[in-house]
């Protein structure tokens, strides 16, 4: 499974918003600029996000994003359902209640591992929250100081 640069576009801006929580609004530009991002790109990400609550914005000349909800209650999960869609290393086990099952669903070893695999990645995306990357964001500082925020190959 590989996430698209939905994903991993919208986790950096999500992430630069968690950095400046509480401070107000972000212009959608200053987010673009500071995370090496296409503006027009990050608009259609924000617009998923702020659709389903993570994001809030507000108009005018001192506007601009901010999270819908505190850093510690959005997970990585949470922000990978929004812009990737539903967890799952195969169509026959994606994370939707009463979803598509396969004929052979009742005598499929492979489902065993695909269920596995899928169980894994939601235990990791959904037990780490913005706050938890703000922290580890934090411990790695001394040894990117100079550099960029977001690494600029993803």
């Amino acid at each position: 499974m590989r996430l698209s640069t939905k994903g991993r576009y919208g986790m950096r801006a999500m992430l630069a918003l968690a950095r400046r929580y509480g401070e107000g609004p972000v212009p959608l530009k200053e987010i673009a600029e500071g995370e090496g991002l296409s503006e027009a790109y990050l608009e259609q990400l924000i617009s998923e996000l702020r659709k389903a609550g993570l994001v809030r914005s507000v108009r005018g000349a001192q506007g601009g994003y901010f999270l819908g909800r505190e850093p510690a209650t959005i997970t990585a999960g949470d922000i990978i359902r929004v812009l990737e869609g539903p967890i799952g290393p195969v169509q026959c086990v994606v994370e939707i209640p009463g979803g598509e099952v396969c004929d052979c669903a009742e005598y499929c070893v492979e489902r065993i591992l695909w269920e596995r695999l899928r169980d894994s990645i939601v235990q990791v995306l959904d037990g780490i929250t913005l706050a938890d990357l703000l922290i580890e964001e934090r411990k790695l500082a001394p040894a990117n100081s100079g550099l960029e925020r977001g690494c600029q190959q993803n």
